[in-house]
């Protein structure tokens, strides 16, 4: 952090701003620890000079840039205002939806602190919310239509996201219970050679479901929940010949479903019901020459009123940054070579025996 006097005068061609911080907001909440925050707006705009001075900063530098950063700094004081914390990746996430708005790559009808500041659920001491614009989307869709497909890389919050509305829609009343299902498809390993019983097989399958109601509830009322049957977590094969009123039903890793378990699936909403359905399509485990529903339902739903796709992509991974960075390194590498899930039979080694398409 630079240090100058507030007069400083821009040179010609150049553009300045200034920017005052209200005194409720100690600058350390702005700048960040260390000034970790101002850093990370040091170094998306390099070009541009940004200096501090009691509780004033200011900017020089090319005109687009310097309202950019203007913006930027807005948008952190609304934030703050509403008494959330301002992190390091907000800030990041702040200056790339106000950059992709500003690209036209965007339609910039929701601001940066519209999407932080969106609470979805607040659980023991910490509040579940999106952090990027097309998760907001995505949790807005939920809201508006019945049937939602959120269809994205690892890490973008799909099923996350999703829980956290069916927890909300549970505690306001709007349904009756939650209903999580996955198909029980084995990521390289046969469920008949696992030790233990049926439930023991199928169990490590919908674990992700639990440790994502674990987040979200109290961990003692789960059971109790579970028994009574207002939260039912099971195997897609378990929802066959059901019709499931005043629910909110998810299927997670919907890639590994076929055409016909989709189907299935998508026929047995009922009533006062809301359906969710998260996969990502580069990750199917089915076994070679078998379609995935969740390919062929974009199809064969698309325009179907009060059905809604939402699309996310690796910006808006929030896991470790190094997520995101493996997932373009993926997509790079199969349109490189031309394969899906980096490798031709969609990344899958066929079984000893089987036949390959053209031998």
């Amino acid at each position: 952090m630079t240090q100058t006097p507030s007069g400083h005068a821009p040179a010609q061609g150049q553009a300045r701003a200034q920017i005052s911080v209200p005194a409720q907001h100690p600058m350390v909440t702005v700048l960040g620890s260390g000034d970790s925050l101002l850093r990370v707006i040091e170094k998306a705009f390099p070009a541009a000079d940004i200096h501090v001075r009691g509780n004033e900063i200011s900017a020089v530098g090319d005109t687009h840039e310097v309202a950019l950063i203007q913006r930027v700094f807005d948008e952190m004081m609304l934030v703050l205002r509403t008494g959330q914390p301002m992190t390091e990746d907000a800030v990041e996430r702040s200056i790339a939806m106000l950059k992709a708005s500003e690209n036209g790559e965007s339609d910039g009808q929701e601001t940066p602190a519209e999407v932080l500041t969106q609470n979805i659920l607040s659980s023991r001491g910490r509040t579940i919310r999106p952090k990027t614009l097309n998760q907001k989307r995505y949790v807005d869709a939920i809201d508006k239509h019945t049937v939602v497909f959120g269809i994205g890389p690892a890490g973008t919050g799909k099923t996350y996201l999703a829980m956290a509305k069916a927890v909300q829609a549970l505690q306001s009343k709007q349904v009756n219970r939650i209903i999580l299902t996955r198909p029980a498809v084995e990521a390289g390993e046969r469920l008949g050679f696992l030790p233990g019983t049926l439930y023991e097989k199928i169990d490590p399958y919908l674990r992700p479901l639990y440790d994502a109601l674990h987040d979200m509830l109290d961990p003692d009322s789960i059971p109790r929940l579970m028994a009574a049957g207002t939260i039912e977590v099971a195997p897609l094969a378990y929802m066959r010949g059901r019709t499931l009123n005043d629910a909110f039903i998810i299927l997670d890793e919907a890639q590994n479903t076929s055409p016909e378990q989709m189907k299935m699936f998508l026929t047995r909403l009922g009533f006062e019901s809301k359906i969710v359905i998260t996969g990502d399509v580069t990750q199917v485990d089915l076994p070679g020459g078998t379609k995935s529903g969740l390919r062929q339902v974009q199809e064969i739903l698309d325009g179907v009123e009060d059905v809604h796709f939402s699309r996310l992509t690796s910006q808006d991974v929030v896991r470790h940054k190094l997520v995101g960075r493996i997932v373009d390194a993926y997509e790079q590498y199969d349109s490189r070579n031309g394969t899906e899930n980096g490798g031709p039979n969609g990344g899958r080694t066929p079984r000893h025996g089987a036949k390959t398409k053209g031998k």
